[in-house]
């Protein structure tokens, strides 16, 4: 669910990351989300999806703290707008473990929560989607990647 203002400016936001212009894309979808906020409020699946692709543009600037604050406030209101099982709100839900999981620094109480919203999210994926589908496939994905780094944090720690 990609949605912007208008199609020329999702255009042109996909153009800039595109061609590497990252903090160009990034600004232009941190507009679109702060206008669908002030229009169509928190709620709305509009907002929802502009916060998913201005947390998307933060993430590949490697900005994975501020993307996982803008998931953090994001996934609770699209579990409750859009219910748990729903796929745009799995995908955002593993987004958000992506980025605790890949944020320098992240503490092992972030890792714990990456691993235990891939978890849930995995859970909930195979029952609604089954085992076959592509972003169940991607939750398992990212769960493994993320056990692995939790895994390895806690050998080295104390």
């Amino acid at each position: 669910m990609k949605v912007a203002r208008s199609p020329v400016q999702a255009n042109l936001a996909n153009t800039y990351s595109r061609v590497g212009r990252q903090q160009e894309a990034l600004q232009m979808e941190r507009d679109i989300y702060a206008h669908y906020l002030k229009r169509n409020g928190e709620e709305d699946e509009s907002t929802l999806a502009a916060a998913n692709n201005y947390a998307a543009s933060l993430m590949i600037l490697n900005r994975f703290k501020d993307a996982s604050a803008l998931y953090r406030k994001t996934v609770p209101i699209a579990r409750r707008v859009l219910g748990e099982g729903h796929e745009f709100c799995l995908g955002l839900r593993t987004n958000y473990g992506r980025a605790l999981c890949m944020a320098d620094g992240a503490t092992l109480d972030d890792l714990r929560e990456a691993v235990a919203t891939l978890v849930e999210a995995d859970r909930t994926a195979r029952r609604v989607m089954g085992g076959a589908h592509p972003l169940f496939l991607q939750i398992e994905d990212d769960l493994r990647a993320a056990r692995a780094v939790l895994a390895a944090r806690e050998r080295q720690s104390p």
